[in-house]
């Protein structure tokens, strides 16, 4: 090879490597703000979720985006009663939330929307799932993952050049620990006109990218162009996950019931999960940086494919039907998990599960008479049994096959 060509490629490939180091230290420098003590857990109506979105504001600022709020503001403010106790009959006390709104005009006739919800549970509440524990819940995968993920996207679609034919809103929001308020109220409170909406893409949890690299991506049915883009996405060897319904606990499911195609991203759930412990040094940054270039990837092929149509999907809502168990294992379910079997990804103290001898990693195959293929049919078998009975439960424990008993 000619010595001036090899040089050259040199630099590219040092500039590629320098370009790509420079992405993934600005992941981190953005996790690691969101989810440190001084912002006290991002509690919606709080000095930390004030400084949490003064932080985000900035950030669009300084990539050269426009403020889409009423007025032109950063901000969108929605009020709520707030309640300690969610149960109280109390009408409880006046507090604002804000969602933080930029957007990137490319003179498109359409616009899609990228979000990811940035509050958290502040000091734990009736939300944590560390009982008794008033210490600061971080909340580094839930959510500052996913908007340290949005920044990197919105980042890239000003400076690129390339996706130029929607434009692009993209949104912060706050209040979906307490029940996707603050994207309610945008889908009922628009800041430009809905028709003009083509897709909705939602980042919540995109922080931990398991060794296997499956990606979950909810809401595949909620359009027919979905499946077949994700298909020739090619990304750090991500493997996605796909699920038809529109509907789940989190900020797409607003912009669903708006007759909105979406999709959800979530690297899977972690004994972590609304507990202190959801640190930023738990992060999988180059995993973080992957995900976020294969949303990147998705926005890039659907560039040229104009408005997508709009599907209902069927059976859409799991968790209508998970509310209605009558009992629980006491488990954190792996949905990233591919193989036959419902993946165990946590065991809770003093539940069932633990009591039994349930271990993270098991494989759920059976659970009574009802085999267990995945996750739907874990839930199925739930829903088969009463507080005080009994079951056994197989499991696959590495190469071993293990059958336990269960008290519920």
């Amino acid at each position: 090879m000619n010595r001036f060509i090899l040089f050259f490629l040199l630099l590219s490939l040092n500039s590629l490597f320098a370009q790509s180091n420079k992405n993934l230290q600005q992941l981190r420098v953005d996790v690691v703000y969101l989810s440190s003590d001084l912002l006290e857990g991002r509690e919606t109506g709080t000095k930390g979720e004030a400084l949490a979105a003064e932080y985000i504001a900035n950030r669009f600022e300084k990539m050269g985006l426009k403020p889409a709020g009423k007025d032109g503001a950063w901000l969108q403010g929605f009020n709520w009663k707030y309640n300690f106790n969610p149960h109280a009959v109390t009408n409880g006390e006046d507090r604002t939330g804000n969602n933080v709104l930029g957007y990137l005009d490319n003179g498109a006739k359409t616009t899609v929307i990228i979000g990811a919800h940035y509050d958290h549970l502040g000091y734990g509440g009736a939300s944590s799932l560390a009982a008794n524990d008033t210490t600061i819940h971080n909340g580094a995968d839930d959510n500052a993952s996913g908007i340290a993920a949005l920044l990197h996207s919105a980042n890239y679609l000003k400076t690129s050049g390339k996706a130029k034919q929607n434009n692009y809103l993209f949104m912060a929001f706050s209040g979906e620990e307490l029940g996707l308020i603050g994207s309610k109220f945008w889908v009922n409170n628009p800041t430009f006109d809905m028709a003009n909406v083509n897709y909705m893409l939602n980042m919540d949890m995109v922080g931990r990218l398991n060794a296997e690299k499956v990606l979950a991506v909810n809401g595949a049915g909620t359009t027919p162009v979905w499946k077949d883009a994700l298909a020739n996405i090619k990304v750090g060897g991500i493997k996605a996950k796909t699920s038809d319904s529109g509907v789940g606990p989190s900020d797409h499911t607003s912009f669903y019931f708006a007759d909105k195609p979406v999709l959800h991203f979530y690297t899977g759930g972690h004994s972590d999960y609304h507990k202190p412990s959801d640190d930023s040094e738990k992060i999988n940054y180059e995993g973080l940086l992957d995900v976020s270039n294969y949303i990147i990837a998705l926005i890039e092929i659907l560039d040229n494919k104009g408005k997508l149509p709009f599907t209902k999907t069927k059976d859409e809502d799991e968790s209508r039907r998970a509310a209605s168990f009558k009992v629980t294992l006491g488990v954190m379910p792996d949905y990233v998990h591919t193989g036959e079997g419902m993946r165990v990804d946590g065991v809770m103290d003093g539940r069932p599960g633990a009591k039994a001898g349930l271990q993270k990693g098991d494989i759920i195959i059976q659970m009574g008479d009802i085999p267990v293929k995945d996750i739907y049919g874990y839930m199925e078998g739930l829903s088969k049994f009463k507080t005080g009975e009994k079951t056994k439960v197989k499991v696959k424990r590495g190469e071993e096959m293990v059958e336990l008993e269960v008290t519920f």
